[in-house]
């Protein structure tokens, strides 16, 4: 994030956080202290979080243009990375000379069990994904792992023929076990550790939290299922 931890970013890649990256103390920021003793560093402070989506906000204007957009938010870990995001767009939009409409709508992927993948994934929600059919849609998700969960909704999509699909995604992870997947966007490109905070969870706790960080071994044993 600062000084020699930081990778030059390449296009599509975010910003990159390298393997070695050890972090910020804990002590340099507030947490809810419900969690002391559950985590091991803040791994991006919220401030930073905010500044590069409001950088990805100008990047999907620039790119989709100004046309609607439907935007299908992945729950629960990215409601807050859509909520922040979509803000952002619609001051773009604001602030321009044409108008751009924005539809929100919510779907859950749910694919993880303690801090394992389950392999298979459910889709739940999504009032009516054939509205979905001739629109141009973004998708945003909390963190694209092995790619495969995006690649089976992606997949599913289809059939809908929408116009044009992208996505956003506010980590991805550098892992052995990827499928190859890249986001459109990608805010922070992180080594493969289990995070929680900014709306990421472990088993429904930690969602509360400001920053993105690293759960230790303590708080995985204390909120496990």
């Amino acid at each position: 994030m600062a000084g020699s931890r930081e990778e030059a970013s390449e296009p599509g890649r975010g910003v990159v956080i390298r393997d070695d990256w050890p972090g910020y103390d804990l002590k340099l920021f507030t947490y809810p202290q419900h969690y002391f003793g559950d985590l091991d560093y803040v791994l991006i402070p919220h401030g930073v979080i905010v500044d590069r989506i409001e950088r990805l906000a100008k990047d999907i204007m620039r790119d989709i243009g100004y046309c609607d957009i439907m935007v299908l938010c992945v729950l629960k870990g990215g409601y807050q990375f859509c909520a922040d995001l979509v803000e952002h767009l619609k001051n773009i939009s604001r602030n321009s000379d044409q108008f751009v409409s924005m539809k929100v709508d919510f779907i859950r992927l749910k694919s993880y069990r303690n801090d394992q993948s389950m392999g298979a994934m459910q889709i739940i929600g999504g009032e009516d994904l054939s509205a979905l059919t001739g629109k141009n849609v973004l998708i945003v998700e909390d963190v694209v792992g092995t790619g495969r969960t995006m690649t089976a909704l992606l997949s599913s999509l289809e059939k809908y023929k929408p116009n044009m699909v992208k996505v956003a995604s506010l980590l991805v992870k550098r892992t052995p076990r990827s499928d190859g997947f890249r986001p459109d966007y990608a805010g922070f490109e992180i080594p493969d550790l289990f995070v929680v905070g900014y709306a990421l969870d472990y088993n429904e706790y930690f969602r509360d939290l400001n920053h993105i960080c690293v759960i230790n071994k303590q708080g995985k044993e204390k909120y496990r299922v």
